[in-house]
């Protein structure tokens, strides 16, 4: 254990910038693309239903900015650039996984509670 670093909560500024970028819808979406290997920009795009090649952009270059993901540029005619999920990539993209699976388990019990909570009285 790191004995220079802060407990957890003790700087809940920091912590919730961070959960609001990694629980960024397009965030996830990236690093679930990225989950089965070296993808290019236009392959995970099609990966990504409805990402626009702006936002698509603005998210890796802010994924690799973090560590998350690694961009490689091949030296070729044209130049290749492949981005891939560095350690920590897949150790969020493992985490994402356990949510979704949460998610899909919990779906019926939830719209259930959904409709319930909707049918009481005003």
């Amino acid at each position: 254990m790191d004995v220079t670093a802060k407990p957890a909560g003790t700087d809940c500024r920091a912590v919730s910038e961070i959960l609001s970028r990694v629980g960024d819808k397009w965030t996830i979406q990236v690093v679930v693309a990225l989950r089965s290997g070296s993808q290019r920009f236009n392959g995970i795009k099609r990966k990504v239903g409805g990402i626009s090649q702006q936002m698509l952009t603005r998210t890796l270059k802010t994924l690799e900015r973090d560590g998350i993901v690694e961009r490689t540029v091949r030296h070729s005619t044209p130049p290749q650039v492949e981005y891939s999920l560095t350690p920590l990539g897949h150790s969020l993209s493992e985490t994402a996984r356990h949510l979704a699976d949460w998610a899909a388990t919990h779906r019926g019990e939830i719209e259930d509670n959904r409709l319930r909570y909707d049918a009481r009285e005003p």
